[in-house]
């Protein structure tokens, strides 16, 4: 059987040559510091497992060593809901979402001496994936829960809360625009 021969613009009816465009795929620009780490996610047909975190000796984690322990927590994002921008002068996040969940995940990076100033980046984390994320302090980030289920995210940072000195502090959820939040149409 012959291949098939490839079409050009020209071959489409009229009406739809001006309306196609091309899909882009730019590369991923990363916030300095930024990391995220995939796990190995071991799925049977029973279910499946992930080793999310693993410590040395003195409770740092063996992914990012200098990032040692001082409390986890868990957060569940509830359909709809957008939390953001948090951002800590000292504390530093390492966020996992189960595979089982989705949620969008934003950062923006508010360091003015960062090699990556005022950089976004805007991807999902969990959605069949294994994975954590390494936030470094001064980094705005935030999520969105755009399904119609409740997400969870479990996180771990390197100091303790204070709730009479929280470093916790906020930037407005649409700082970069609505429409950041909202799921790319096409």
């Amino acid at each position: 059987m012959p291949e098939p021969a490839r079409l050009s613009p020209t071959d489409l009816a009229p009406r739809f040559q001006q309306a196609v465009s091309t899909q882009e795929y730019p590369k991923r620009i990363m916030i300095d510091g930024v990391q995220i780490i995939d796990l190995r996610l071991m799925v049977d047909d029973g279910g499946s497992f992930a080793e999310v975190v693993r410590f040395d000796e003195a409770g740092c984690l063996l992914q990012i060593p200098a990032f040692k322990v001082r409390q986890s927590s868990y957060s569940q994002v509830l359909p709809g809901a957008i939390k953001a921008f948090h951002l800590h002068y000292n504390q530093e996040d390492v966020w996992f979402v189960p595979p089982t969940d989705r949620l969008l995940i934003g950062l923006v990076d508010a360091r003015e001496s960062s090699p990556t100033a005022s950089q976004t980046m805007r991807f999902v984390l969990g959605a069949g994936k294994a994975q954590i994320l390494y936030i470094p302090r001064g980094v705005g980030h935030g999520c969105a829960n755009l399904g119609n289920t409740p997400a969870t995210i479990f996180y771990y940072v390197n100091q303790h809360f204070n709730i009479g000195d929280p470093d916790e502090r906020r930037l407005p959820w649409d700082y970069l625009g609505t429409d950041f939040w909202e799921i790319t149409p096409g």
